[in-house]
């Protein structure tokens, strides 16, 4: 387990999560992938995600908005293409609708009924549609108070308005809120924003140079509850 890199005490009313990449592994997919396309699973899992996240910071840039359903499914088609891979109607369906049974990390769970009691949320790109789905089949529903996702303001994190979004439903100044995600590019958001930002860094990665540096860093989500009890 990696060591905690953070000051001595967080002064936080409330967390919030990102839910891809840092509660769900978007790379459980990878197995419908494989089933699918023998061979090629892992780099069909990878291009997707790049393609999707691409998607959604250019479409925010154009202000050309649409739901990551469709982000989602765009980006599958063209990973596809990509890749020299034949996507049918019935294939693409069926990885879509894996797109909402994606797997909690293994860390999850634990972390969060460490976490009970407090105010927890989830701030996603993800549609509402696709977050209902995806967290009621991971039943962990019971832990969040909130559910935010960015078809509110009709753009994609890491937009500064997107952050916001989860103070004005918390009713908090950003300095007491913890925002907690495994992607660096959110962290570098969420930080930019005013949050306390707790990387998540289970791949030990170098972090990016954006000129923002997170307020934590961990090696998994059971450190959080470590520092903040």
């Amino acid at each position: 387990m990696a060591a905690i890199q953070m000051p001595n005490r967080l002064p936080l009313r409330a967390l919030v999560f990102d839910a891809y990449g840092t509660l769900f592994d978007v790379h459980s997919i990878s197995l419908d992938c494989e089933s699918l396309f023998p061979g090629k699973g892992a780099d069909l899992s990878r291009l997707w995600r790049n393609k999707q996240l691409e998607y959604s910071w250019l479409r925010s840039l154009m202000g050309r908005y649409v739901e990551f359903e469709v982000v989602t499914k765009d980006a599958l088609g063209v990973a596809c293409h990509a890749l020299g891979l034949e996507l049918t109607e019935s294939a693409a369906a069926r990885l879509m609708e894996g797109y909402r049974q994606l797997r909690p990390f293994v860390d999850v769970e634990d972390a969060l009924a460490a976490l009970h009691g407090r105010r927890l949320a989830i701030l996603s790109n993800g549609s509402p549609a696709m977050l209902k789905a995806l967290i009621e089949h991971a039943r962990l529903s019971r832990y969040f108070d909130a559910i935010l996702s960015v078809d509110e303001l009709k753009t994609f994190k890491p937009h500064p308005s997107v952050y916001g979004l989860a103070t004005r439903h918390l009713g908090l100044n950003a300095e007491n809120v913890g925002f907690v995600s495994s992607n660096f590019w959110d962290v570098a958001g969420a930080a930019s924003y005013g949050f306390r930002a707790l990387w998540v860094n289970r791949a030990h990665s170098a972090p990016e140079k954006l000129g923002i540096h997170p307020y934590a860093e961990i090696g998994d989500l059971n450190q959080i509850a470590q520092f903040l009890n």
